[in-house]
């Protein structure tokens, strides 16, 4: 590994994670003119935003850089696969990785895995569907749209916030930091659906100011310590639908239960380029 990425993965572990995160989420939320038009200014020039596929087009419309950065898309910008079983794909960005789970082990980056049982916060009953299901994770860079969607149809049984470290979770990291999706913060959302049981994971990252859902609003509890969210009726989901959105760039986790159930598309794998809405498997 160059000695310049050692470094870069070396900062990570020194740095306060979580206070850079909370100054960058002030920042993100300021409404100032000059400022949060110089911000979005520059991420736009920076990444190569193309705007053209948002509902508001001019970036600098937008009251803050979060709202800009967690903008709707236009209604047919991403058209939803229509076929019978799809398992849509949750948000734009890349396949970091796709397969089966051993024993309940997901594949990471070469040399590294990490736990279902870590990932869904420690609790064994909640992870055992997932012995030996299968797994998709997808990486969303700074540049794609960062609402996450529902990838089938499904009933919300509990939601889980998960404390945990901030580091970045670009694939450099992600081939550098043990366990590290089961280290960073993150939300755990159980749905059952007509594949069984369903985890979809988001997963917090450096700078990732908070992570929102349709049914809770913003997710920041005040104790950083596991937490589990009850409701008092069900939530229904269809496919396709928004679950929820990253206040900036992350990941999220697919899980399913059943090895049986569910066949990735044979044309996708690690480093595809995905849109959400696209199909990423079937359900038999």
């Amino acid at each position: 590994m160059p000695l310049k990425d050692r470094l870069f993965i070396l900062v990570q572990y020194v740095m306060p994670q979580h206070l850079l995160s909370r100054l960058v989420g002030l920042l993100a939320e300021a409404r100032a003119p000059w400022l949060k038009n110089r911000l979005i200014g520059w991420f736009v020039r920076r990444y190569q935003v193309d705007m053209r596929e948002a509902q508001i087009e001019d970036p600098l419309a937008f009251d803050s850089f979060n709202a800009f950065f967690t903008r709707a898309l236009k209604p047919d910008a991403r058209p939803l696969d229509e076929t019978p079983g799809a398992i849509l794909c949750p948000a734009d960005g890349a396949v970091s990785q796709m397969g089966e789970i051993g024993h309940g082990r997901v594949f990471q980056a070469k040399g590294h895995s990490f736990s279902t049982l870590a990932l869904l916060g420690g609790d064994s009953a909640r992870a055992a569907p997932f012995l030996n299901g299968r797994f998709a994770t997808v990486y969303l860079s700074p540049r794609d749209y960062h609402r996450v969607h529902m990838p089938i149809d499904g009933t919300l049984r509990e939601m889980i916030y998960v404390p945990g470290k901030l580091f970045s979770v670009n694939p450099l990291t992600a081939s550098a930091v043990p366990d590290l999706f089961a280290r960073n913060e993150r939300l755990v959302c159980i749905f059952d659906t007509a594949c069984g049981k369903m985890a979809l994971v988001l997963v917090g990252a450096m700078i990732v100011a908070s992570m929102e859902t349709v049914w809770a609003g913003l997710v920041a509890p005040v104790k950083r310590q596991v937490k589990r969210f009850s409701y008092d009726g069900p939530i229904h989901l269809q496919a396709g639908t928004e679950l929820g959105r990253f206040r900036l760039g992350s990941t999220v986790i697919l899980l399913f239960g059943e090895q049986q159930q569910v066949d990735w598309s044979g044309e996708l794998g690690a480093g595809s380029k995905v849109r959400m809405g696209q199909r990423l498997g079937s359900c038999r």
